[in-house]
């Protein structure tokens, strides 16, 4: 009896001891919504658009029940919320099997070792340009300090271009429409994310400066910017404090690098405003890429604070580490039997019939090939292939992004923070790396290359798993500019990966194997 008692105790502190859960179920449909004040169709999450905010706390655990409404297949991801060991619920087509019409799927997601702001997406085809993303907000734990003072509220802006005619940009799913209410004398945390489908956006706000805190899970170095450059993908934090007479001002969000200029505006409105908004609206930056390069070199990790644990960030030295190998991928666009294609390295992604991590775990032959696609650049014609490239677990590599066009360009990997350690004009050569930050480098997820111009990043491997490298510019994307990094490990064992979840949807080649 007292075996049994201990071990009830036993059960009842493990228990006690888990993560929190917070539960999400979400229905998936077409309606109507009104980005420009006209009615059109687009994808809503619980009749939402944009869809719901996912609010959670470090190393909660998240169960989104999704049932798809839709007469179509349907995926949703998590831009820059790693799936530690678990690239199964990544939710792109590489990883998982799509959500059939009148089915569900229930992620099963946690936000280890995580802080920040981010955003969810839909993954297929062209749905992110329908709808159905949304804002994540990860706070931090309560006994883990925090480097800026509570803000009196948190608000999210999903910024983004709306590219079906007529082209405009929105914040939170409308042009022109949107509104902030403060109180005279606060500070105020905004999360900025551009959810668009290609275009940079500039974000300011009239009459005052914003100083930023908060990179993709990164506490910034807190500098202050009367402006700022949002590449595609990326997400930032800033604190704007309410210290201007009291009536409303524009929030001010435009195109950059475009030949013509696309703004929309919001309301930044004092609770006891007396006038509405007037005067011309804020001008964005008028210079370009060197004015832009300048501000992102200028963002750096705030080495005092302490990130989602209590240690201060700056305690991993990651200019320290050797490198154990230097990856190059150089973007191209060409025509490919006669269609209009992307590629990195001269491989245009061709999708397979099976999620490639099915095939993997299944060891399904004939699905891909760890190699399809090299690791520097080959110099020959582009082609098509189900480009897989492989990485050695718990390698330090470098990764540099080379951009030989005339376009701004922006690139995410999934499961992986990165250290943006350097960016320039030019073709980059060993010999750039004597420009390298190796001190307080920005972590991040989403990285921006300038025209003509390359993007160095660190990455410590340390997630096994197959996880996606893609082009933010979705067109791009969707046409080849992306490929899969096979992050592995020989030992295969559930300490550096977990197994295939229990409810795992199988499709393709893998349909008829059992889990």
């Amino acid at each position: 009896m007292m075996i049994r008692f201990c071990f009830l105790l036993l059960l009842l502190a493990v228990a006690a001891a888990e993560d929190p859960y917070r539960f999400f179920n979400w229905n998936i449909t077409y309606g109507d919504i009104y980005p420009l004040g006209l009615k059109q169709q687009g994808i809503l999450i619980n009749g939402q658009f944009p869809g719901p905010e996912i609010y959670a706390v470090t190393n909660d655990n998240l169960i989104i029940n999704v049932f798809n409404n839709l007469p179509l297949p349907f995926l949703l991801s998590w831009n820059g919320v790693q799936q530690r060991r678990n690239s199964f619920q990544d939710g792109v087509y590489g990883t998982t099997c799509p959500i059939p019409p009148g089915k569900n799927y229930t992620y099963k997601l946690q936000v280890k070792d995580q802080i920040g702001s981010f955003f969810y997406f839909p993954s297929l085809d062209f749905h992110k340009a329908a709808g159905a993303f949304g804002a994540i907000k990860i706070l931090s734990r309560p006994r883990i300090p925090v480097p800026f003072p509570d803000p009196a509220d948190d608000f999210s802006l999903l910024i983004g271009d709306w590219l079906p005619f007529p082209q405009a940009v929105l914040i939170n799913g409308r042009a022109n429409a949107t509104s902030f209410t403060v109180e005279q004398g606060k500070p105020y945390r905004l999360r900025i994310s551009n959810v668009g489908l290609q275009n940079t956006l500039n974000f300011r706000i009239q009459g005052h400066t914003m100083k930023l805190v908060e990179v993709e899970g990164t506490h910034t170095v807190q500098t202050t910017y009367s402006s700022l450059d949002v590449h595609v993908g990326q997400s930032y934090s800033v604190l704007v404090t309410a210290d201007q007479p009291p009536q409303d001002y524009y929030i001010a969000v435009s195109t950059r690098f475009t030949n013509k200029q696309l703004t929309t505006t919001a309301i930044l409105h004092y609770a006891n405003s007396q006038q509405s908004v007037s005067g011309p609206i804020p001008a964005g930056p008028t210079t370009q890429i060197d004015w832009s390069l300048q501000q992102a070199r200028s963002i750096r990790t705030n080495l005092t604070a302490s990130g989602p644990r209590p240690n201060p960030q700056g305690s991993y030295h990651y200019g320290l580490i050797n490198l154990t190998k230097t990856f190059i991928l150089e973007s191209s666009a060409a025509q490919v039997q006669g269609k209009q294609r992307y590629a990195v390295n001269s491989v245009s992604f061709l999708p397979a019939d099976t999620p490639l991590k099915l095939a993997d775990y299944f060891k399904i032959d004939g699905v891909f090939q760890v190699g399809s696609i090299p690791d520097t650049p080959s110099g020959k014609p582009m082609y098509l292939d189900t480009s897989v490239m492989g990485a050695d677990f718990r390698a330090f590599v470098e990764i540099v992004f080379q951009n030989h066009e005339n376009i701004v360009q922006s690139w995410h990997i999934d499961g992986y923070s990165f250290r943006v350690v350097g960016m320039d004009g030019g073709v980059w050569t060993p010999a750039s790396r004597s420009e390298y930050n190796l001190n307080d480098a920005v972590s991040r997820c989403t990285t921006q290359v300038y025209p003509k111009s390359w993007t160095a990043v660190y990455v410590a491997l340390d997630n096994v798993g197959m996880w996606n490298v893609r082009s933010e510019f979705w067109a791009r994307q969707y046409l080849g500019q992306q490929f899969y990094l096979r992050v592995y490990s020989p030992v295969e064992s559930p300490r550096d990966e977990y197994p295939i979840p229990t409810n795992a949807l199988l499709c393709g080649k893998a349909a008829p194997r059992h889990k």
